[in-house]
Parts: C-alpha cells; structure tokens; sequence
C-alpha cells in the first residue's frame, strides 16, 4: 500500500550526473516503462536522482533492487510485490486490459532481470493508490455478473504521479490533473483517491494524445454490429488514432492551438475537474503534472479559465514562467493552483524500501 512521510520537510529531488555513487548504501533502480516511453532512474536512500540512458549504464552503479512501474493490477494486486515467474503469468493475462503499458513493462521486466539477475525486482501497482475509491464511485450500471465475474468495475491509473502531487500538496481537497500521452483527472481528499476519470481500463476519461477516452458505448456497438469495424480496428482506432490525434491530426497541443481539438481536450478536463470537485464537496487545490500539464501554459491557461466558477485564478506571469514545482494560482485566488513535476520513480524507490529491500 502506499505511505507517504509525515515530515514536513521537503524531500531531496535532484538528479545528477551518471557516476558511481560514494555512499554505503546502495541505489534503487526504477524502470518505467510506459505506453510512451522508457524511463529508468536510479534512486539513492538520499532521493538523489541520476537517470542512466540505458541498462548497461545503470550497471556502473551498486544496485540493491530493482523497482517496476507496474500498470494494471486487475483485483488481485493491489500492493507492491516481488516478481516472480507466477507473477509474470498473471500480468500477461492482463495485457488484454491495459495492452499500451503492460506488454512494454513485461518487456521491461525481462530486460531488466537479464541485466540485475542477482537482485530482487518488485511491482508497484499504479491502480493501487485507487482502492480507497468507494463503492459508488468505482461500481458500473451493468448487471452483477459482469462486476462479479469478470471484474467490470473502476481501476483508476496514473496512481503513482497523483501519489506524488498528493504527498506534496496536502491539503484536504485536492484534484491532479495527470496531462501527457494519458490523461486521468482524480480527486484526493486527505491524501486519499475517491474518484478519478480512466475506469476499468486507461482508455476511458477525457481525451488523450491518441486515445479516445469516454465514447458512448452504443457508437462501439453499432459500428461492430453493423459490420462498419472489426474488433481488432475499433481496438486500434480507440488507442491509437483517437484522441487529439483524431480530432486534429497531431498529439501535440502546441500544435493545435486556436483549432476544434484543443478546445473539446480542454473542455472535457475542466469538466472531469468540476465533476471531481463535486466527488469532494469542494476545491482547495489543482495540480497539472505530468508532460503537458508541467509544460503547457496555454493548456493550463484555458482549463483554468473554465473553472472561475470554482475559484480558481491564475497570476498569468506565474503560469507563463513556470517550473515546476510552483505555485501559478493568483495572490487572491481561494484555490491553489500548482504546477508538480511527476516523480514516480521516487514513489516506486520508497515503496520497494519499505518493503525491505534496498536499505
């Protein structure tokens, strides 16, 4: 499960030069492996953070263990765990539900362990930091064998990022807006998940670079039932050639502002935001993580302006200017707006410590 320290002191976060490290004890290598992207990062007992560019280098260092960005963990997993060859057979049967991030995690498992085969390798969940979310929040309107046979029901993902802006801004309402290649906008109240947009699978929410998120699922059947679509074709259209890539032809938003795509993508994630803020009775503070939401001032100018109802103000030279991390928000404004550098590789390093390993 996920624990967050009671210190109020800000945690060290800074990332240096690949070297060997002069210290007694050894580093945690996190592997991230995401729909997008490969990322890897040793992590010291320090939180000092250096980023080898391929396994061979982080080979230069004395590694403890090994720490593994695990996306869907179905209902069975919901705690970090060590990886082992039953573990490996059940996340292949849950690529079906997570295909874009479980198959290259498993990938980067193998590569891994063939490079580290002498140290333990453990799974962090991202859904896990979602098992609070309550019945009425994660239970689907479809009949009970659905739920209990087969699991239908809400996961949530992005738990690692939103674990991190939650342990960093601690206030008793908050909502992360995780912007990149995925988007999922959760609400968190005292440093708890109670609702978040992707579901059973991190196809569903708001509109992402190329997936769909939420589509009536009505439109799905009648394209499959009147022989417009395979399976195999909506599957890859929904993934792959959706999102703002379908509704503008690029997954950039810096190269779509002014058209139809970026206002639907901002409209749809100021509205998950309003809709999360109801799941909390209120707003205290918003943050926008991840790529677009650490890198777009036009992205966060925009959702902002559609939530002024909400009290939220942004100091415009503030977003302008921003590096993460930093506050954006107005000197007036009664809702905290902060910009939060993801950090997954630091909540994976803590949890694969707790857990025993790595000192």
């Amino acid at each position: 499960m996920f624990r967050t320290s009671t210190s109020s002191a800000v945690p060290r976060t800074g990332d240096g030069p690949l070297r060997v490290p002069l210290r007694s004890m050894p580093d945690v290598l996190v592997v991230n492996a995401g729909s997008t992207s490969l990322k890897l990062a040793l992590v010291s007992p320090e939180e000092d953070v250096r980023r080898p560019a391929t396994l061979e280098d982080a080979a230069a260092a004395e590694v403890a263990a090994v720490g593994h960005r695990l996306v869907h963990g179905g209902r069975r997993y919901r705690t970090p765990l060590p990886i082992d060859a039953a573990l490996k057979l059940r996340l292949r049967d849950l690529t079906v539900l997570a295909p874009l991030q479980n198959v290259p995690a498993l990938q980067g498992i193998e590569r891994a362990e063939g490079a580290f085969p002498d140290v333990p390798h453990i799974g962090v969940f991202d859904t896990a930091f979602h098992r609070t979310i309550p019945p009425e929040a994660h239970t689907y309107a479809v009949p009970a064998r659905w739920r209990d046979r087969w699991g239908i029901r809400r996961y949530g993902f992005h738990g690692l990022s939103v674990a991190w802006s939650a342990s960093r801004i601690r206030v008793p309402r908050l909502v992360v807006c995780h912007l990149g290649g995925g988007c999922s906008i959760t609400a968190v109240r005292d440093g708890r998940s109670v609702d978040t947009t992707m579901g059973f699978s991190p196809l569903e929410g708001v509109p992402m670079a190329t997936r769909s998120g939420a589509v009536d699922p009505g439109a799905i059947v009648y394209l499959l039932r009147e022989g417009k679509l395979t399976i195999e074709e909506v599957d890859h259209a929904l993934e792959h050639e959706s999102g703002l890539l379908g509704l503008g032809g690029s997954s950039d938003p810096r190269e779509l502002e002014g058209t139809l795509a970026l206002r639907v993508y901002v409209y749809r994630i100021a509205a998950a935001v309003a809709e999360m803020a109801a799941a909390l009775g209120g707003l205290d503070a918003i943050v926008f993580t991840a790529g677009v939401g650490e890198n777009s001032a036009l992205v966060r100018r925009d959702i902002c302006r559609r939530l002024a109802f909400l009290g939220v103000e942004l100091d415009q030279a503030a977003n302008k200017e921003a590096e993460p991390d930093c506050d954006i928000g107005a000197g007036g404004s009664p809702v905290r707006v902060v910009v939060v550098r993801a950090r997954e590789e630091l909540v994976i390093a803590r949890e694969v410590r707790l857990l025993g390993y790595g000192g």
